[in-house]
């Protein structure tokens, strides 16, 4: 079990992290300059917190009230850094065995050989980092970690410096071969929360320095606990409510029925725009005549902005039911169930 809890000052920006992560592959989501590359370097031993502490299981790595500040190389963390930081002198198999010293060449020899298997990667273990792939660089960075068996492992963004068409391929290889091969905790860095949900089994929200949600990546999503979460797993549907009765909300003067107890220190609403969906008029709660104020195209969907009442929301639909939507002849419906409150 990974056990963080620290602060530290850097100028203006204060990083105030707390959270216990029992196993799992874990995403630390958040905007640029919240903290999340700066948390990872703490538990590396990089960057000395001011206070706190920081310990794996039993293993303590860093305590300030103790005095205990255990060096990187004694840490037994991998990490794997958004530019790969490979050695670009050295060779594949150079650079895997980098952090094998002190073990006999034949061992060494042994480990980078197994380890290219994993990586698939064999047969390149005399090539130069500039004479591979983003996505091979990125294994062999990957390798170089797992061959020194870590406890824990790190990874800063590692699929920010691929072109778009090769990431999703990738990420699932790489899923794949870390959990085939190593069964600690993994802390993934990532902007994208599409990324996090396909990767991870829990997230970890970021907001200026500090870790404001944390969870299973389904709760996460469908439950963000302030108007800042809601904003960074993609929320495009939030409201201030004005009043509320025992299980419904007012808005803009608009009722609308959440289907559970309203607690007086929720003051807003949310609704993911893929939650919200259009059915056959009738006289149900959380029903409403619409005018369609927008049409954005996408790849795979299209979004739709619509008002009602005085509230625009954005839907997300498919594109082959858009012809339907403009007609009029629905309505629109935002299911109680699929809306979640806010501090």
């Amino acid at each position: 079990m990974l056990n963080v809890d620290i602060k530290k000052t850097l100028g203006n920006f204060q990083l105030n992290v707390q959270f216990n992560v029992e196993r799992g592959i874990v995403g630390i989501l958040g905007p640029s300059g919240c903290g999340k590359s700066l948390t990872l370097q703490a538990i590396a031993g990089l960057l000395k917190p001011d206070s706190g502490r920081i310990s794996i299981g039993d293993r303590l790595l860093f305590d300030n009230e103790k005095n205990i500040n255990v060096p990187t190389r004694a840490r037994k963390i991998g990490y794997v850094f958004q530019n790969y930081a490979l050695f670009p002198h050295l060779s594949v198999a150079e650079n895997i065995s980098y952090g094998l010293k002190g073990q006999t060449k034949l061992d060494r020899q042994r480990k980078v050989t197994e380890m290219l298997q994993v990586v698939q990667l064999s047969g390149l273990d005399n090539r130069y980092p500039d004479e591979l792939s983003g996505g091979q660089q990125q294994r062999v960075a990957l390798a170089r970690t797992l061959v020194t068996k870590p406890d824990i492992l790190l990874l800063d963004e590692p699929f920010s410096a691929l072109d778009q068409h090769v990431k999703k391929r990738l990420e699932l290889e790489l899923l794949d071969i870390i959990k085939q091969n190593f069964a600690g905790v993994v802390l993934f860095v990532t902007h994208n929360i599409e990324e996090a949900y396909r990767l991870c089994d829990h997230i970890c929200l970021y907001d200026r320095g500090a870790n404001i949600q944390y969870g299973k990546k389904e709760d996460v999503l469908q439950y963000p606990v302030s108007i800042a979460a809601a904003q960074i797993v993609g929320c495009e549907n939030i409201y201030k409510i004005d009043t509320f009765n025992a299980t419904s909300i007012i808005i803009n003067g608009l009722e609308l029925h959440v289907g559970r107890s309203v607690q007086p220190e929720k003051k807003h609403v949310g609704i993911h725009s893929y939650d919200v969906t259009f059915v056959p008029r009738t006289n149900s709660t959380n029903t409403f005549d619409y005018s369609i104020t927008s049409i954005i195209e996408g790849i795979n969907h299209t979004t739709i902005s619509v008002t009602f009442n005085s509230l625009t929301v954005k839907v997300n639909v498919q594109k082959n039911a858009v012809s339907e939507i403009c007609k009029g002849d629905l309505m629109l419906y935002l299911p109680p169930e699929k809306m979640f409150l806010m501090g």
